[in-house]
Parts: C-alpha cells; sequence; structure tokens
C-alpha cells in the first residue's frame, strides 16, 4: 500500500505538471474564440484594405518632408478612412498616426511603419503599386505587403475583431504607424521625447516568433577617384549597380575598352564556372564590352537570401589588374577587400561574430556616379562584441595599406555606425511564444536576433513579432516583395490572439 501510495502521488505531481505545461503554451479561449472570429469574418475586408494602402508610392522623396509628400498625405486620409469605418480613434501627428481601441492609461502599443523602399516597376509583373493576387496565385504581391502596409491592415481588423466582441480592455491598444522608418527616425525620436508611450511595445515589422536583438546598421562609404586611361589598353571604363543602400542588389553593369574576341571568350567561359542564381550578358561592339549581370534582390539585413550582383561581377573580372582610373580601382577593391563572402572576413580584422546575434555581414549596395569619383556604400549589420571605434579604427587601417600596396587614389568618406539593440526585460515575451507555438504548432520557440533594425528600440519593452516565419526568405525591399494569403490569414490570427492575451 505504501508503494501504491508515492506511485499514485508522483502520477498525480506528474499529471499536474503536464496540465500546467499545456496550460502554459495555449492561449485563452477568449483569444482563441475572438482569433478565429476575424479570421472567418474578415479576411476578405484585410485583403481589400491593403488593396487600397499598396496603391500609394510612399516612398521618400529628397527635400520633401512626408508631411509634405502628396502620397504620404493620401495614404494617411486612407487610413483615417479605414479607421472611422472600423470604429477606431485616429490622431494625426504629422509623421506618425496613432489608430487607438479603448480608454485605459495603461497601453499596448502595435509599431509599423506606413512608408516603402522604392520599386522598379519593370522587375514586376503588374504595377507595384496595384496588389497582384493573381499573378502567382495564394501571394498577394506588391511594394509593402510585407513592409509594411500588410501588418497594418491585420493590426487593424486584429483590432475591429476586438471591438464586435465588446472585450473589456484593461489596456487601451494603440496602432503607431510611422512615414519615415525607411529613411529618417529624427522626428520618430522627437516624438519619443516629448508623449508619454505604451508601457509594453510590440513591433510587427520584422520576424516570428520573437526578436530580442538586433545588429546595428551602417554604411561604409568610399570614393575612388576617376583618372584617365590609356587609349591603348584594355582598362574598365563604367561599373554600375545597386539601387538603394538597403537592398542587395541584382543588377550591376561593368564596360570595357579596346576589348577583343579573345577577352568576351575567355569571360564567357569563365560566366559558365558560375551558378545559376547569377547570369551574365555579353555584348561586343566594335572594341566596346558590355557585361551586365543579374542575381536576385533581398533585404541587406538578409544577404544570404539575396545574390549581390555587384561583387559578382567584379569577380568575373578579377583575373586582370585592371588600370586605376577609377572604375578599374573599384573593380580591384571589391575583390581585394569583399570578394563573394558575406561576412567581411578578407577586410582586414573587421569580421566577427555573437553567439546569439551572429556574424557581422559586409555587402556593397550602392555604386554612384559622380563627376569627379565614383562612389562605393557598403552596408554593414554589425552584432554585440566590437565596439563602433574599434571597427571604424580596423576599417582605416584596411584603407590606408590598400592605398599604399596599389598606389591607389581612393577617399575614405563619412561612415555610419550604428549600434546593436538587444532587448532581455519585456516581460510579455513568453505570451507571445506561447501565442506562435499554438498557432504554428512550432514547439519550444525560442526568441531570435535579426539583422535587421525596427523602431523596437525607441519603444520601452519592445520585441518584434512577425510577419515573417522563421525559416521564410523576408520579401520586403526586394523587387518581388510579397506575403502568402496563407500567412496573412495566419498573423491575423496570431494579432488578434496577442492583442486580447495582452490588453484583456
Amino acid at each position: 500500500m505504501k508503494k501504491f501510495s508515492y506511485l499514485s502521488i508522483l502520477l498525480t505531481i506528474l499529471a499536474l505538471t503536464i496540465s500546467n505545461v499545456s496550460l502554459a503554451k495555449t492561449v485563452s479561449k477568449l483569444a482563441d474564440q475572438t482569433a478565429e472570429y476575424a479570421v472567418t469574418t474578415y479576411t476578405q475586408s484585410m485583403v481589400n484594405s491593403l488593396a487600397e494602402l499598396v496603391k500609394y508610392n510612399t516612398v521618400a522623396k529628397d527635400g520633401v518632408a512626408a508631411t509634405e509628400n502628396p502620397e504620404h498625405i493620401a495614404f494617411k486620409a486612407e487610413l483615417k478612412k479605414q479607421a472611422d469605418i472600423l470604429g477606431l480613434d485616429y490622431t494625426d501627428h504629422g509623421y506618425l498616426v496613432v489608430i487607438g481601441l479603448g480608454h485605459s492609461k495603461d497601453r499596448v502599443g502595435i509599431i509599423t511603419h506606413g512608408d516603402v523602399q522604392p520599386a522598379t516597376p519593370s522587375k514586376w509583373a503588374k504595377s507595384p503599386y496595384e496588389l497582384d493576387t493573381t499573378s502567382e496565385p495564394g501571394k498577394l504581391i506588391a511594394r509593402g505587403t510585407e513592409d509594411d502596409k500588410g501588418p497594418i491592415s491585420t493590426a487593424m481588423y486584429a483590432m475591429k475583431s476586438i471591438k464586435d466582441k465588446h472585450i473589456p480592455l484593461k489596456k487601451r491598444l494603440e496602432l503607431y504607424v510611422y512615414m519615415a522608418e525607411e529613411s529618417d527616425w529624427a522626428p520618430l525620436q522627437e516624438f519619443v521625447k516629448q508623449n508619454e508611450l505604451p508601457q509594453i511595445n510590440i513591433t510587427i515589422d520584422a520576424s516570428y516568433p520573437v526578436v530580442t536583438a538586433e545588429k546595428g546598421y551602417g554604411t561604409l562609404k568610399f570614393a575612388f577617384n576617376k583618372q584617365a586611361s590609356s587609349s591603348l589598353d584594355t582598362f574598365i571604363s563604367n561599373f554600375e549597380g545597386g539601387y538603394f543602400g538597403s537592398q542587395i542588389p541584382e543588377d550591376a553593369k561593368a564596360v570595357i575598352q579596346n576589348a577583343d574576341l579573345y577577352l568576351l571568350e575567355t569571360l564567357m567561359n569563365k560566366a559558365k564556372t558560375y551558378d545559376s542564381h547569377i547570369n551574365f550578358n555579353f555584348e561586343l561592339k566594335g572594341n566596346q564590352l558590355t557585361i551586365t549581370a543579374l542575381g536576385k534582390s533581398a533585404h541587406s539585413s538578409e544577404p544570404e537570401n539575396g545574390v549581390n550582383a555587384i561583387p559578382f561581377l567584379a569577380d568575373l573580372l578579377s583575373d586582370t589588374r585592371w588600370d586605376n582610373n577609377g572604375a578599374g580601382t573599384l573593380v580591384n577593391f571589391i575583390n581585394d577587400n569583399i570578394g563573394l563572402g558575406l561576412e567581411g572576413k578578407k577586410f582586414g580584422k573587421i569580421a566577427y561574430r555573437d553567439d546569439f546575434m551572429g556574424p557581422m555581414t559586409v555587402s556593397p549596395t550602392v555604386i554612384i556616379q559622380n563627376e569627379n569619383n565614383i562612389e562605393l556604400n557598403i552596408n554593414i549589420r554589425r552584432p554585440q562584441g566590437k565596439s563602433a571605434h574599434q571597427l571604424r579604427s580596423e576599417i582605416t587601417d584596411v584603407i590606408a595599406k590598400w592605398k599604399l600596396n596599389n598606389l591607389a587614389d581612393i577617399t575614405e568618406l563619412d561612415h555610419y555606425i550604428g549600434d546593436p539593440f538587444v532587448q532581455s526585460k519585456a516581460p510579455h515575451t513568453e505570451t507571445l511564444l506561447n501565442v506562435f507555438s499554438t498557432y504554428t504548432g512550432i514547439k519550444d520557440a525560442k526568441p531570435i536576433s535579426i539583422g535587421g533594425g525596427t523602431n523596437s528600440r525607441l519603444f520601452p519593452n519592445a520585441v518584434a513579432f512577425g510577419p515573417s516565419m522563421p525559416d521564410a526568405d523576408y520579401t520586403g525591399h526586394s523587387e518581388h516583395e510579397f506575403i502568402t494569403m496563407e500567412q496573412f490569414v495566419l498573423n491575423l490570427k496570431m494579432y488578434t490572439a496577442v492583442m486580447v492575451e495582452l490588453a484583456k
């Protein structure tokens, strides 16, 4: 009997433990029912909302404030219209719009942005500013569908569902839509200084399960001064590529003077040795050879998901040591210091990694043609573990030695080296992980780090929660941005459940 009693006690404890673990990873009945209601009731309405939001080309314009940009003004008017229809309150702070539900002083912030990166219309099956639901069935394709207009629509219909269910909110829900996230954080930083912010916040501008660390964004800039080349020797007269700094460029072009059929044949044979992810096109007219490279664009925070045309084209030309005329200097520099790697391992001592945040990445993203020089912008994403001062010193050392060894006319311009961000104390992390596990079936989900930088770092107790799944390519900033219909619906379910859990 004694053995039986001990066994009974052990079995009871085990059963309670299993029950508690199960409950810890299951959302409340109220949250689940509201999430199911949102999907059943508002899926098509959410798609219609997104179709209206993507119509506006909310790219930043040089010299024009977002508050004066007609596209931004029209976009905000559409947001207000939709918020009014849904019965949500709307406040316009200029660069920032707040859409809210509830009246409590305790608040939950949902952080997004309404501006987008540029798009090249010729690379899209339809206009990037028209929601394309037919070119690739199952996908919603347009600029902003994943970054960040899709999440905005999702958040509004999650709030609408909560309103429909008359759920008493102990915390007010506030959706923040910032209009210059891709270009200028200063107005948001000023707003943060002047206003009381929600006590807990989630940014829906990154990845699942929960992002608690972000690498620091940086731009390294170098100018390669143009020089006259001999009219008799083969030389590179032009080298270009890239569109904007936070995109891995899929296009690059080189023009070679005094070329001949032998050079053409040599380069064409070398081109065949690369895998199918990079394609080269050759055109020889007289003694001028033009070579274009086509790779795959991606967000520069995830260079491994793209194929960078700039270093691949430089590598194609690496068997020749080119004249230091500017364009040739640039190609030599890329081959010597960057190569086809992603982590800066050829760039002196700058490469390093953090056990949680991963390695620094180093990606040439934009080549700017100026009258007297060619400017190369290199995007870096750096983890914790090395100071900006140390990194800057290591970069300068590389340039000084390379200039001397190659007798190259290169100027190191001002660099921007941003700081990494780590959030270790957010009280709602476990709730977010529970919701994610419940609706995805992915158990034992853990916080992650990303290469991108979100507005999480400006808000108290902020972590990022979606909209991209852990093993999926993030398509924001690419020339093929989309969100699948399946993911769009799943996001609605999870965001609705999270809002209920955090605010009820």
